[in-house]
């Protein structure tokens, strides 16, 4: 793989030096199987011309670093992010490995990625729900640097790996969940808009209309610019204002659904008798609600498991076939959901 180089020398740069395309660029420097070896030699001795260190992989001074794993989350590690880096510390640790945590609005902030492969000490790194464009992901896998991404916030390119939950068939499952109860009129407290998890739920919740032969209204969908409670409660308070309101609201996640939560008792309304609320994540919050939430369960520790997986493969050089892996998901029924209330 890739490694320390002198300058920032770009895929374009080494394609239009050697005489290739982009994709054959990447293909050398990712360590693909079928490259010609003359075409191995002409990306390496444009490598030599641009001076550039970087290193094709399966090459006699190949160096496989045993550093340490930079990990990047742009949020507070509270709940579902913690539990995301404390399973990826766990595994890290199993395997032997040292981890740099860069967490919070710091991470956020600024992004260091274009400066990994020039550290010595950084053997990898996971990056979880990154701010960066997938051109800069591409650009970073492009220098033979390891790394994988943990719920991808854009689509992310074919050959990044990346681990996930399920969101689609999570969210089609509980509308379905709705559906089957009765309820015909359901609210949606949405994520993020730039999220790929937001866009996934949005069509998992509008395929389980379609099975039951219901359109998705755009006067039940209220997007969260940050899935927080306060966002839930005010989006909630919407819905519950509409001349028609939801019997049943499905949020983005368990922190939203507490919010909606508290929107319901505000409104006189009684869950699960009057309105259903649902959450998503499954986190200990969902247990601590009066009534308990329905929720769908994301499988956050086996994420951090996995991803580290993978990640201990790239560095080692192997070639992993399986780079979007999708983990499932389970609706977890409790209190907070109930038949649909008879017509006022």
């Amino acid at each position: 793989m890739a490694r320390r180089r002198s300058g920032k020398v770009t895929v374009r740069a080494i394609a239009t030096e050697a005489g290739v395309s982009i994709a054959t660029v990447s293909r050398v420097m990712n360590g693909h199987d079928y490259v010609a070896p003359e075409t191995r030699a002409l990306v390496q001795e444009a490598l030599d011309r641009l001076g550039s260190t970087a290193v094709i992989p399966g090459s006699a001074s190949e160096d496989r670093p045993a550093g340490a794993v930079y990990v990047r989350c742009p949020y507070l590690l509270t709940d579902y992010f913690g539990m995301i880096v404390s399973s990826v510390a766990e595994t890290l640790d199993l395997h032997g490995r040292r981890l740099i945590l860069s967490a919070g609005d710091a991470a956020r902030e600024a992004s260091v990625i274009s400066g990994l492969p020039d550290d010595p000490d950084i053997a990898g790194a996971i990056f979880i729900v990154p701010s960066e464009t997938n051109e800069e992901l591409e650009e970073l896998r492009a220098q033979g640097f390891p790394f994988v991404v943990i719920d991808p916030r854009l689509q992310p390119p074919r050959d990044i790996a990346s681990v996930a939950a399920s969101h689609f068939a999570g969210a089609r499952n509980l509308t379905a969940h709705l559906i089957e109860l009765g309820h015909r009129r359901i609210g949606v407290i949405g994520g993020p808009q730039e999220w790929l998890a937001s866009e996934y739920r949005l069509a998992g919740h509008a395929s389980a209309l379609a099975d039951a032969g219901l359109l998705t209204s755009p006067e039940l969908i209220v997007r969260n610019r940050e899935p927080v409670t306060d966002w839930g409660y005010d989006s909630a308070r919407r819905l519950l204002d509409l001349p028609e309101r939801p019997t049943a609201i499905v949020a983005f996640n368990d922190k939203s659904a507490v919010g909606a939560l508290r929107a319901a008792f505000e409104h006189g309304l009684r869950v699960p008798e009057d309105l259903s609320i649902t959450g998503f994540d499954d986190l200990y919050l969902s247990l601590s609600t009066l009534p308990r939430l329905t929720t769908v369960r994301q499988p956050l520790e086996e994420m951090g498991r996995m991803a580290v997986t993978l990640l201990m493969r790239l560095i080692a050089g192997h070639t992993v076939e399986a780079l979007h892996i999708e983990l499932a998901t389970h609706l977890v029924i409790r209190d907070s959901t109930g038949p649909a209330p008879a017509p006022r």
